[in-house]
């Protein structure tokens, strides 16, 4: 049953629909290792024991009456400590919220469970997802799967942490700035960021709510879809018969600026398997995303420091220094000023579009850099602002276009290779990044 642990969410799926695979064993081997494993309470915040084994057990018998709800009945998930669960914490990786207990699911949650999946437990998150490191001296640090001594990437770092050392099938994250594409890619998963409004937010604790996304961690493309349609109650993509041949992509140069030699060396040796398949890879600079980039603290920090401006300064204390500043952070714009810049980059947008309408995708490191320190982090200040404003520089790129983004591995470890694609383009984008799983691997 170990051997479960580290098979793709489809796989589990399929061997459930087999009657190879009983949930309930399946869901019991999951919590033994999350309640073994060295690092369990550095991953997981809580178990949802009783939950999970309620929900596996339902599962089970539907299996045996062949009445499964979907492909993914019976396959154990993982939940960032920011989606409601009735009955059980939901604390956001900050003290600040300790104790905070919501009488009802998250609306994907609900949509999740509607679908068969079962719901193992919480797992740790950067302080109120505002940081791309996934370093929280407030609640817990989540070890990288490539060396625990490294950062993990946030903010969804415990979700990367529970897929990547097998803990659970896949992991439910957020995404504002690339809260699922860096951990993602620092642990050499698949994640995908959905379009803003694409899944619902009721019942996530809120970041940037015009920027916020939900969005799964996970071991394949074909995961990703499958987690897709679970999230929102429909029926997943068909990524069969998908190919490069043909396929359009633009290379974002101004994202290669900057970027360290082993990303680099990377996405080249990618691009270069893209190429081999029959894609047609172009290069170009585009000005006006720097412009927009430039924006970035005034459109992220203010909305976030809105949010939270109350809840922060009753207890400034109680937060990890780092992140209370880059709150604070927000609260110098002027109200004309983060108007002036949504306007900006409401037209940079629609530009934006419209020149890269041609293409399929527009491709970039994922990460500019690797994973740093976890230790010097915590210790060395400057260290800490710019490896996390790098960590996080390509991803935005997608949040502030506002398309669907999909982070695979490069096969060069805590290394991965990012697609932006269209507004609502989830679909089309999985479908790319089948074909491009398969060059790559």
């Amino acid at each position: 049953m170990t051997d479960w642990l580290w098979k793709r969410a489809a796989d589990l799926g399929r061997g459930i629909a087999a009657q190879q695979i009983d949930p309930v064993d399946l869901t019991e081997a999951y919590l033994d290792a999350a309640r073994s494993h060295d690092d369990a309470t550095r991953i997981y915040a809580r178990l949802t024991e009783t939950r999970a084994m309620a929900e596996a057990k339902a599962a089970a018998k539907r299996a045996r009456a062949g009445q499964r709800l979907g492909p993914l009945d019976g396959v154990p998930v993982s939940w960032k400590d920011l989606f409601d669960t009735a009955g059980v914490a939901t604390e956001a990786g900050t003290a600040l919220l300790r104790g905070r207990v919501p009488t009802e699911d998250a609306e994907v949650l609900k949509s999740a469970t509607f679908q068969g999946l079962v719901c193992l437990g919480k797992t740790h998150m950067s302080e109120l997802a505002f940081s791309g490191l996934g370093l929280n001296p407030i609640t817990a640090t989540p070890p990288n799967v490539n060396d625990p001594a490294l950062a993990p990437g946030g903010s969804s770092s415990g979700a990367a942490a529970s897929v990547g050392f097998g803990l659970a099938a896949a992991g439910i994250g957020s995404d504002t700035g690339g809260s699922v594409r860096a951990p993602s890619a620092w642990n050499d998963l698949v994640g995908l960021k959905t379009t803003h409004g694409r899944l619902s937010l009721r019942g996530v604790v809120p970041l940037a709510p015009r920027f916020d996304t939900v969005g799964p961690l996970c071991r394949s493309v074909e995961d990703a879809a499958l987690l897709l349609a679970a999230l929102e109650g429909r029926r997943a993509v068909d990524l069969t018969e998908t190919s490069l041949a043909g396929a359009r992509l633009l290379v974002l140069d101004n994202a290669l600026e900057g970027t360290r030699d082993v990303p680099r060396a990377a996405f080249d040796a990618a691009l270069s398997r893209l190429s081999a398949a029959g894609a047609v890879i172009d290069h170009r600079t585009i000005p006006a995303l720097d412009t927009v980039q430039a924006l970035s603290g005034v459109l992220f920090t203010t909305e976030a420091y809105g949010t939270w401006r109350e809840v922060i300064e009753a207890d400034p204390d109680a937060m990890f220094s780092h992140i209370r500043e880059r709150f604070r952070a927000g609260g110098s714009v002027s109200g004309p000023d983060y108007v002036a810049a949504w306007q900006k980059l409401d037209a940079t947008r629609a530009a934006v579009r419209a020149e890269v309408a041609g293409y399929d995708a527009i491709l970039l490191p994922t990460t500019p850099n690797l994973p740093p320190d976890a230790a010097r982090l915590m210790e060395d200040e400057s260290y800490y602002v710019s490896e996390n404003l790098l960590a996080l520089r390509n991803t935005r790129y997608g949040n502030l276009l506002d398309g669907a983004a999909l982070t695979l591995p490069t096969g060069t470890p805590s290394t991965g290779i990012m697609f932006i694609g269209k507004v609502m383009g989830e679909e089309r984008l999985l479908r790319l990044g089948a074909a491009a799983e398969a060059a790559l691997a």
